[in-house]
């Protein structure tokens, strides 16, 4: 049994704990959580790609099966409801033999509808984890996603256990991998298609594995934030590349982001100085600092690096009241990271699900919690030039900047740096970096 074998243990141990806490304090008798099932194309028989629960994943790395069950009280041995149909038509898994398969009772379900042979019998006592709550209608459980429970579990998420930790460093480390390949791609002339491919190639993981949609954006597609086109065609000329590409491990994400120039131009210069901007901001991080301050913090930053640059000119405080810096920077500094990529409960005060809005005028911050020991985030400051935004300035904004540098930089569409790290209580651990993707 190598290393995460160990952890698994108290992990598992750890989750018992909260099911017994949340379902006494609740006063049911436990938890029925479903991985999910399969979501059918409209008109048409085949499937949407299948999406486990990720409360279900949380407990087990069993990402691809659907129909199946885990039975959980917190202080008898979890039960796990293993779908093993038959079937010719699909390949159908194996009995599970794993590290983690000793720390429950597994029962064989051949039937999806068959399930509540195996369910307990006083359903209406447990409360349905789900999507599906027309299943949980058929199988006369009431209690379905209570508020209460997923309070107190959303606000535990971002206390992450080792086991959990040492998945993400692995979730890292294959990304890292998949980066260094696409970075290789760029320069050797590939298109964003061929870059996508390669990326995916050196993983080892498909489209639907990875936890979501990679970015791969040449030159001006750079300041679209959510581009996913992947043009087949490689551009006449190659100015640069901006990748956000993740992979999977276990059922946690990876969620890491680089820029690169294909030429020392002023361009390059500027992401050397992003990438110093957000060093320095993950040098804030420890136990006690306000995630919003960090974000308000890369803005004071960004007005710097703007007049140091000549991009805008003004006291900081003048380009961040003015919007000037948001204009550039219009996302959210980052997010918690884990079992989903934007990992819930990052605007959680309390176990009772207490919101902590985001600073007044940044709606797009995804993550307002206090840091404390064992939470991974990403931190991922950016700059771009988005024309929609930079259009929507004042005109006294726009007299501070220099437009002849944005027409300049518009061809390079922007920059973003984005590293995963662990807050420890005496250090940060940068997921990402010690992996090996150093720029």
């Amino acid at each position: 049994m190598d290393q995460l074998g160990h952890l698994y243990h108290a992990h598992v141990t750890e989750l018992n704990r909260r099911v017994a806490e949340i379902t006494s304090r609740e006063s049911i008798d436990g938890l029925i959580i479903h991985s999910g099932q399969y979501h059918r194309q409209f008109l048409d028989d085949l499937s949407y790609p299948f999406k486990v629960n990720p409360h279900f994943k949380a407990w087990l790395p069993l990402l691809d099966n659907p129909n199946c069950w885990i039975v959980a009280n917190g202080v008898d041995k979890p039960t796990l409801i293993y779908f093993r149909p038959e079937d010719f038509w699909h390949k159908v898994s194996d009995v599970p033999e794993a590290f983690w398969t000793e720390h429950f009772t597994i029962k064989l379900l051949t039937k999806a509808d068959r399930v509540a042979e195996l369910l307990p019998q006083n359903t209406k006592a447990w409360a349905y984890i789900g999507e599906h709550l027309d299943v949980a209608d058929v199988l006369g459980i009431t209690s379905r996603n209570p508020d209460a429970v997923l309070n107190y579990l959303h606000f535990h998420r971002a206390d992450k256990t080792h086991y959990e930790l040492e998945c993400l460093r692995r979730a890292n480390q294959i990304a890292v991998k998949g980066h260094l390949a696409a970075k290789q791609a760029f320069y050797q002339g590939g298109s964003e298609f061929e870059i996508q491919q390669q990326y995916l190639s050196e993983i080892g993981q498909s489209e639907n594995e990875v936890p979501y949609g990679n970015i791969i954006a040449l030159n001006e597609n750079a300041a679209i934030l959510h581009y996913t086109a992947l043009a087949h065609q490689s551009p006449a000329q190659r100015r640069s590349f901006l990748i956000d590409a993740g992979a999977n491990y276990y059922g946690y994400a990876a969620d890491i982001t680089r820029t690169y120039a294909f030429e020392k131009t002023h361009f390059y210069d500027l992401i050397v100085a992003v990438n110093q901007l957000q060093l320095d901001i993950i040098d804030m991080m420890k136990p006690g600092v306000k995630y919003p301050d960090l974000h308000i913090e890369t803005h004071v930053k960004l007005a710097q690096l703007l007049n140091t640059y000549g991009i805008a000119k003004g006291d900081v405080e003048s380009l961040i009241d003015q919007g000037v810096t948001k204009a550039f920077f219009p996302h959210g500094l980052g997010h918690m990271l884990g079992l989903q990529v934007h990992d819930l409960g990052g605007f959680a005060h309390d176990e009772r699900g207490t919101n902590i809005p985001a600073p007044e005028g940044h709606p797009f911050l995804r993550c307002t919690r206090t840091l404390a020991a064992n939470q991974v985030l990403t931190i991922e400051p950016g700059f771009y030039i988005i024309d929609s935004l930079l259009n929507q300035l004042s005109p006294e904004a726009k007299s501070v900047i220099d437009w002849q540098q944005v027409d300049q930089l518009r061809p390079y569409g922007g920059i973003r740096i984005e590293d995963n790290v662990i807050v420890h209580q005496d250090r940060n651990e940068n997921l990402t970096r010690e992996q090996g993707l150093i720029d």
